[in-house]
Parts: C-alpha cells; structure tokens; sequence
C-alpha cells in the first residue's frame, strides 16, 4: 500500500474515537462520509479536466462549505442536507431524510478538512474501496446482529465468487445487495483474471451489475461504495435500485447470480390498525411466476432468483437451513429446482460466520436449463463444512484459507472432473456424492444431508465452546418462540 493511501487510512480512521466518545456510531460517521466525500467528488468533477455538470443548486456546493468554521459550517451542512433532498435523480436517492449526526462543530470541521485536502476522484479505487469496506465492517461489528441482515463474511463471497468464475461481458444480479459486497468481489475476479480492453471495460463499470436494496441507509451506503470502487456513474448510469425486489419481476435476465438474502423467515409489512396501532401483517406475493405462494422469504428469493437467470445463468445463494428441509412450499420449491435446473453443489456452512448469533446457513449452486421435460439434476454434491468446525467472529474469524479445501473440491475448471473425499473407509470425509434418485426417495425431497459424526456428541469431555452451546440454546429458544407465535395465530 503506498505511503499516501496509509495516510488517508489512518486520518479517516483517526475520527472514528472522538465521534464515538461523542456518541457518534461507526453507522453514523458512514453516513455522514458519504454525504460529505460526495460532495468532494462533485465539487471535483466539476472543475477541470472533467467539466462536468453535477446538478448541485448554486449556494449548496461543497465549496460553499469548505471554508466555513463553527456554527457557519453546521448551519450550510444543515441547509445542504435539504436542499440536496428535495432534487431529483440521484441526488435525491443519496440525500433522502439526510440530517447532521456530527453534534460537535470542531470534529465536523475537522472531518471537513480532511476530506477537502484530498484528490478523491484521482485517487484509486482500492484505496477508497479499503477505507469504504474497513468502516462498512467495524459497523456490522458494531451493530452485532442487524449488519448481518447485509454484511456477508467477505472470504465466503470470495469463494463463491471463485466458484461461479464470472466472465467479461456477462451480467450479475444481487437483489439484496447491501453495500455491495459481491458486485466488489465479482469485478476484482474479473479485473484480476482477464485482460479487459476499453469496451470490456467500459461494459464493467455502466452494464454488468443489477441490484436492489430496501432498507434506505444500505442502499445509499452501498451506491457510495460501487461508486468509489467505479461501478456505475453518479450522473449517468445507477446499478442498484431502492425497493423491494420481490414485488415484481423486473424484467432483466443476467448471467449470474451471487446473493444472500436476509436472515428471517417471513415477508411482512406494519400496517396500522382501526385503533391506530401498528401491526406486522405477513407479506404473500403472488407472482405468476413463482412456483409456489408463500409468506418464507428465502423460498420467494430462491424463486425470484430463478425467473431473473438467463436460461443458461448460474447462481450461488446462501440459504438458511429451512429451505433445505421445509415442507410444504419449501418441498414445491426444490422439486422444482431439481426438475427445472441443475442443483449442483450444497456447501453446508459453519456456525459463528455471522454478526447475527446461531444462524446455521448453506450456499446453493444451480445452473438454470432450458425448458425440458427431463430432470435437469442429475447428482448433488455436498460439502459439509459445519460437523465439528466453528468459528467466532473475534477470536477465530473464517479467512480465505478455510475455503480453499471447498473450493479445490468443486473444481471451478471443470465441475464435471470431481471426485469424492468421503469412502466408507473414510467417514469423516467432507466432499460427497448424492444421486437425484437417492434425493427424491428422502421425506419432503429434503437436502438437509449430514453423514459426518459429531464429535462433540460422542464425547463429553469434548464438548463445544461455551459461546457455541449459547448460540445453540438461543436458537433453539427463537425457533421454539416462532413456533408457538405460529401456533398463536393459527388458533386465532
């Protein structure tokens, strides 16, 4: 890393102890970034050599800004945080209810400078995308378990990335794309393993990537983070949309897709009562080209997931266990998915991966197939990497490494060219194979497949963290909670 990207590092970093002490979270001062680096980088482009014309009303510039101190510069940033909410286009779509979460004067004059006595729009995209994905991270660190509802391990997305291998030219979707986790991991791939030309090139950063995110501040968060790793163009074209992606089939069809929907099981909506009381209602979409109606979120992504992939797209998808063992609409789904695609590949994955505790989660790999009357599956190979591996977040965080077992077994080269790690004399083997005829035979066409022993369950002096026995338990309690919650509404 050169001498200045350190530097910057460390200045932008250098905020985040005053801010916190002042009551300022990691989400906040991201926020408050974003508003303010944009600005920058307008202000830039809007200077020689690029001329650009950047829509910001006269007045409300960041040069307008720049100079001011004290209550002067709270009170510009104020009134530049609403004006720039009432216009159009992009702009409004980043300033949306935008309002100053930096109380103290002297640290946002502070965080001011800084930014203004750098050159964002030369300065490279690695070196803005390290500082964008540092802060992204220590606030999924510090919000625990709501980031997990948008920041997937960045080694998991590597190797799912890996296995796909995305090529120049072809389109990726993510339609809960948080702050952009995998459109980043896709264009370093393919920036790394092909030689682009200007076309190439040109198609990478404006055509690949289609997205959406529903909740507000990711989906600013993540316009900023493509935009500083230069994926789509601020005053042109927007890779990612604001808006639930279920709703509607948007048209488009891609090559790929990589994504992690949202942890939970239900679709809802809050909706208010006669009384004027909020209530959550469950959200059923009925979309005639869904397989199956259901209120389970992930089963509507899988299916969502499904109509967008071009008839020879493929997918990686994390899922939550209960897609793989769900009956009723969940069996419809994957019926459906091994008649209609080709379901490859399970990766069963470990626990403790994730900021939201006891979550217990799988990748599924499918190619879609043009229409058939034959079962596009023929075999399904299961890699389990949860019996007897744990991680945590602190101390024994998953790295790049851990994967590269999973990944060499599935061979990106030639998928067709595998062979199993598991044999009767090697039980504990983690690579196998499964026919669709030994699938179809299991209740409710469940993939829900373990062969490995439990070695914490046949030895009690070995038994797991106390960390992982509380994740467990508290699992066990929201599931068994879930349950009687269902129960509840049934009887009513």
């Amino acid at each position: 890393m050169s001498e200045q990207s350190t530097t910057i590092i460390s200045k932008v970093w250098g905020m985040c102890n005053p801010l916190r002490d002042d009551g300022v979270s990691y989400g906040d001062y991201l926020e408050q970034l974003t508003y303010l680096i944009f600005l920058k980088m307008s202000d830039e482009y809007s200077k020689p050599p690029y001329k650009k014309e950047t829509g910001i009303p006269q007045g409300y510039t960041w040069s307008d800004m720049s100079t001011l101190k004290g209550a002067e510069l709270e009170d510009q940033y104020k009134a530049t945080l609403e004006e720039l909410a009432k216009q159009g286009g992009i702009l409004g779509m980043i300033f949306a209810q935008a309002s100053n979460k930096i109380s103290n004067a002297a640290i946002l004059y502070r965080i001011v400078q800084m930014i203004d006595k750098e050159k964002w729009v030369s300065m490279s995209s690695d070196v803005k995308g390290e500082i964008y994905e540092g802060l992204l991270q220590k606030n999924a660190e510090d919000i625990k378990s709501g980031a997990g509802q948008y920041f997937t391990p960045r080694p998991l997305i590597r190797a799912m990335v890996e296995c796909i291998r995305p090529e120049p030219k072809k389109t990726i979707a993510d339609p809960c794309c948080g702050s952009g986790g995998f459109f980043l991991a896709a264009q370093e791939f393919i920036t790394q393993n092909y030689t682009l030309d200007r076309e190439d090139k040109e198609f990478l950063k404006n055509e690949t990537f289609f997205g959406n995110e529903l909740v507000a501040v990711t989906f600013k968060l993540s316009l900023m983070n493509l935009y500083l790793h230069n994926i789509g163009d601020i005053y042109g074209n927007i890779p990612i949309a604001h808006g639930d992606s279920l709703l509607t089939d948007p048209g488009y069809r891609v090559d790929y897709v990589l994504t992690n929907p949202p942890f939970g099981k239900k679709s809802s909506i809050t909706m208010t009562n006669e009384e004027g009381e909020e209530e959550e209602e469950e959200l059923v979409y009925n979309r005639q080209d869904f397989w199956t109606t259901s209120s389970n979120k992930q089963l509507n992504f899988v299916q969502h997931i499904n109509t967008i992939l071009k008839s020879t797209g493929k997918a990686a998808v994390v899922v939550p266990d209960n897609v793989l063992f769900e009956g009723g609409a969940g069996e419809t789904v994957r019926k459906k998915l091994l008649q209609t695609t080709d379901l490859h590949t399970i990766l069963r994955l470990p626990t403790g991966i994730f900021y939201k505790p006891g979550v217990k989660a799988n990748v599924i790999f499918f190619d879609k197939r043009p229409a058939s009357p034959d079962m596009q599956t023929k075999e399904i190979w299961i890699y389990d990497f949860r019996t007897n591996v744990h991680f945590t977040l602190k101390q024994h965080p998953m790295t790049d490494a851990d994967l590269l077992d999973f990944i060499a077994c599935y061979n990106p080269e030639n998928r067709h060219e595998r062979k199993e790690t598991w044999a009767e004399e090697n039980p504990d083997g983690r690579w196998r194979r499964f026919s669709v005829d030994e699938i179809l035979k299991r209740d409710k066409t469940s993939l829900d497949i373990f062969w490995i022993k439990d070695k914490s369950l046949a030895d009690l002096d070995n038994l797991p963290d106390p960390d992982v026995l509380a994740d467990d338990i508290i699992e066990n309690l929201q599931s068994a909670l879930e349950s009687f919650q269902e129960l509840k509404k049934q009887l009513s």
